[in-house]
């Protein structure tokens, strides 16, 4: 039995997937990315850092290709039958390339038209030319079950509403330990400890902590400090509950802050509820991107902003919990009620040595959004 979702949720998700891949014109799927494994089956693993691959037919059959690791993982995890479970030699010389062609041949694939998902960290270079040079032409399908993932059922909004909860557990653990003097590795600790305690899970990527200096990195980096009597700490993070994640973003201040400190906090918010106001079903993502750079720009503080102020969020795998698409200028694809996105606010003003960021997850609504978080992002001194 899967772990996390009925049967019938199951059988709706392949469904989907099947009229998209008929759609399409397409035979079968050869899923590469972790994500669509989940997804269609439930099936859960890291195991896709080797090679693995599931196959998904016309008429609705799933096969999985993979490691012998992973055999109880499958079965202990997904919707996959025994009968569906394939496992790979591993021994000197192997290319598993040749075990799929022999998997696609006793389905009577092999010489239909087949698409790849080329576009994950699941199918690394070296394992796509090996698979190419194996069944010959592909068809590009990356965005297939992508795009099937980005509207959320009913019982994926509750997971990221878990998630969302969960997010809100590691910020209340990040505001009791971070004060003058206290070591970011045990904020850390906190942070990470409040999500296990609640049920949840390791995010896609590492929480992002950054002091002094070092809070203006958007990117986790090693290295611990201790926190000065006056500093600033950027934390970014996500609780993450099945996989599920609803991240968030916050600049904290230890000690008082200053009036350049106050002003990009109150820009950091204006900016915030602008991208708000600016989620609508059937408009487009640059509107979002455009309502953040418009706040920051009119206050002269284009040079601190970034390039892009959110993405999707889902049910993803390492390296990141980025589940594109992205806000970035000029994005054409249009939101849709229930998806769920991480908007976040962020400025990073080298000349002055100061950051400030906001950011949390919202639930596209029929009319607008709705905050995934009960934290009002308000500005912290502790």
């Amino acid at each position: 039995m899967p772990l996390h979702f009925s049967d019938a949720e199951f059988n709706a998700r392949k469904s989907s997937a099947v009229h998209a891949l008929r759609d399409a014109q397409l035979d079968a799927l050869l899923m590469f990315a972790p994500e669509s494994q989940y997804w269609i089956s439930g099936y859960d693993t890291f195991g896709f850092a080797m090679f693995q691959c599931m196959v998904l037919t016309q008429d609705g059959q799933l096969a999985l290709l993979t490691r012998m690791p992973d055999l109880r993982q499958a079965q202990h995890t997904s919707t996959l039958r025994d009968a569906d479970i394939h496992i790979w030699h591993e021994r000197e010389g192997a290319t598993p390339a040749d075990d799929l062609k022999e998997l696609l041949t006793k389905m009577g694939l092999v010489s239909g038209r087949i698409g790849i998902e080329g576009q994950t960290a699941g199918l690394t270079d070296y394992n796509g030319r090996m698979v190419r040079a194996a069944l010959g032409d592909l068809e590009d399908a990356s965005d297939l079950i992508r795009g099937l993932r980005r509207i959320k059922s009913p019982a994926e909004i509750d997971m990221h509403r878990r998630a969302a909860a969960l997010s809100d557990d590691a910020f209340d653990a990040a505001l009791a330990t971070t004060q003058a003097g206290a070591f970011e590795g045990d904020i850390l600790a906190a942070m990470q400890g409040a999500v296990f305690k609640g049920g949840g899970d390791y995010a896609g990527n590492e929480f992002v902590i950054g002091s002094g200096p070092g809070a203006l990195l958007c990117r986790y980096f090693s290295g611990r400090r201790h926190l000065d009597a006056t500093d600033q700490l950027t934390l970014e993070w996500s609780g993450t509950y099945a996989r599920y994640h609803a991240a968030m973003m916050q600049t904290l201040i230890v000690g008082h802050a200053t009036e350049g400190e106050k002003r990009m906090h109150g820009l950091a918010r204006d900016a915030l509820e602008a991208c708000e106001d600016a989620i609508k079903p059937d408009k487009p993502m640059g509107d979002v991107y455009s309502a953040h750079a418009s706040v920051f720009d009119a206050a002269g503080m284009g040079h601190a902003r970034l390039q892009a102020c959110g993405y999707g969020m889902g049910a993803v795998y390492n390296p990141i919990w980025v589940d594109f698409p992205m806000f970035y200028e000029g994005n054409p694809l249009l939101m849709q009620e229930s998806q769920v996105f991480f908007l976040h606010m962020v400025l990073m003003d080298s000349d002055a040595g100061h950051a400030m960021c906001l950011g949390h997850s919202v639930l596209v609504t029929s009319d607008g959004c709705e905050r995934l978080s009960r934290h009002d992002p308000a500005l912290f001194e502790l």
